[in-house]
């Protein structure tokens, strides 16, 4: 296994994310597709003002990263696996094959509304830079004792996310620095990947019984289990719940380093995952769609399918 494709999730998303899709037959049918079943131009979705909602944020990631994968394709980049954190797992369903485009369209619009309504106001994200996951499931107990505060991405081996109330954030914030560790909000107006969001999962259960998941023609990492799957219920089902559970995404990683996937291409927008994996797998080749040049990353995927290969 050699080339893994990663989606990322909210956090990521910058204005014009969409507007600056490269111009490619490919990304032209698929922003039809979204257009035919949002019943707007989804290029909409990607203004400064329009950010600001969950559910535009969330559809504009899973159309920027369908379409850089469509993209590939069309130039013949296959990975071996598929990856994405939080909402970026949806785009990872798709990509595997296991999850139609517009069904996912719909899922996400719904997980956004629900999560959005969900949501109770004075709550968010913040990164934690420079503790480990032992350090950071310490400094989380110790502030959940006086503000609600939730682990809620395992990043890297020193970058944990924590969800919670912002006065328990701002708890947080301090006790890293005091640790010697950074901290970071994200750009997400809401606690995500803990129990506050169980509601949403529920929501997301109900729509996803009513669809039949097609069997993946590539394996799936799961953002709860870390783990590879090529059944098409352990995906709907990691797509229902990762909501409301920490996504163990350093273990993930992880698992396909010791697999063997020497070269990772994240899909737009943002460099955010490639960045984790070059610090944690400095030998292995890492390139954001963003900013890499398509015929670099073409020529680099089709080298480490020929060593893949070699090694068979």
């Amino acid at each position: 296994m050699r080339v893994a494709l990663l989606f990322p999730g909210q956090g990521a998303q910058r204005p014009g994310m969409l507007q600056s899709l490269p111009q490619h037959p490919a990304v032209d049918a698929l922003l039809a597709e979204a257009a035919q079943v949002l019943r707007h131009d989804p290029r909409a979705l990607d203004s400064p003002t329009a950010l600001e909602s969950t559910t535009a944020v969330q559809l504009a990631l899973l159309i920027a990263g369908c379409a850089a994968q469509r993209l590939l394709a069309a130039e013949g980049v296959t990975p071996d696996v598929v990856a994405g954190l939080s909402v970026g797992a949806f785009g990872a369903a798709v990509a595997c094959g296991a999850l139609g485009f517009a069904d996912a369209l719909r899922l996400v619009r719904l997980r956004g509304e629900a999560m959005q309504q969900a949501a109770p106001p004075g709550y968010g994200m913040l990164a934690l830079i420079g503790l480990s996951e032992s350090g950071a499931r310490q400094l989380v107990q110790s502030v959940a004792a006086e503000r609600p505060l939730y682990l809620a991405s395992v990043n890297g081996p020193a970058e944990v996310v924590v969800s919670g109330e912002d006065a328990a954030l701002e708890l947080a914030a301090a006790a890293a620095a005091q640790r010697g560790a950074a901290s970071r909000r994200l750009q997400v107006a809401l606690a995500s990947h803990c129990p506050l969001m169980e509601p949403v999962a529920q929501r997301l259960r109900g729509a996803l019984g009513a669809l039949r998941l097609a069997p993946p023609r590539l394996p799936y990492v799961s953002n709860q289990r870390a783990r590879l799957t090529r059944d098409a219920g352990e995906i709907a089902e990691d797509l229902i719940v990762n909501v409301a559970r920490p996504v163990l995404w350093h273990d993930s990683m992880t698992l396909l380093h010791e697999l063997g996937c020497r070269l990772y291409i994240e899909v737009p927008p943002g460099t955010v995952l490639t960045q984790l994996a070059r610090t944690a797998f400095p030998a292995a080749r890492a390139l954001a769609c963003e900013d890499t040049p398509l015929a670099n990353i073409v020529r680099l995927a089709q080298a480490a399918r020929g060593a893949a290969a070699g090694d068979g």
